[in-house]
């Protein structure tokens, strides 16, 4: 992954740029090696009707090497939710799926098991699991723990 060469990724939304969804592009924009497309539009709503909503979100989810899929949707509407999982994974695209935020709430059964990897709320888990699911590539990071012996 390069600037020349960044991942594509989409991130699931209801038509609105809600907390979470910002909050992913925080987290991505705080790394300054991490090059990215987003082809997520939630701002382009095409209309009221359904089926038209769906084709929208198929032809984001297309050119996407990655879909980031937001757990915290599903309450609101869990059906859109469902249809955008089950689209990316009939295109064999990975789906990885971040736990609802700032709640200790069993991720639901239906999401699990449309994911690749279900990861919290962590800079450094989310850009690590984008990159293995897009790209296969590992990171190699190492956490050093300092500590005294008396």
């Amino acid at each position: 992954m390069s600037e020349k060469n960044p991942i594509k990724l989409f991130v699931t939304h209801l038509w609105e740029a809600g907390d979470d969804y910002q909050r992913v592009f925080e987290y991505l924009e705080s790394t300054r090696t991490f090059y990215y497309l987003n082809y997520s539009a939630p701002d382009r709503l095409p209309s009221a009707d359904k089926e038209a909503q769906r084709e929208e979100l198929r032809q984001q989810i297309g050119p996407a090497e990655v879909v980031v899929a937001l757990a915290g949707l599903y309450s609101a509407h869990p059906d859109m939710l469902i249809f955008q999982l089950n689209y990316a994974k009939a295109c064999n695209k990975p789906v990885v799926l971040l736990e609802a935020f700032g709640s200790k709430a069993e991720v639901p059964k239906a999401l699990k098991s449309l994911s690749d990897v279900v990861i919290g709320w962590n800079e450094r888990d989310l850009i690590d699991s984008i990159r293995r699911q897009a790209r296969h590539e590992d990171t190699n990071r190492w956490d050093v723990i300092e500590f005294k012996l008396d």
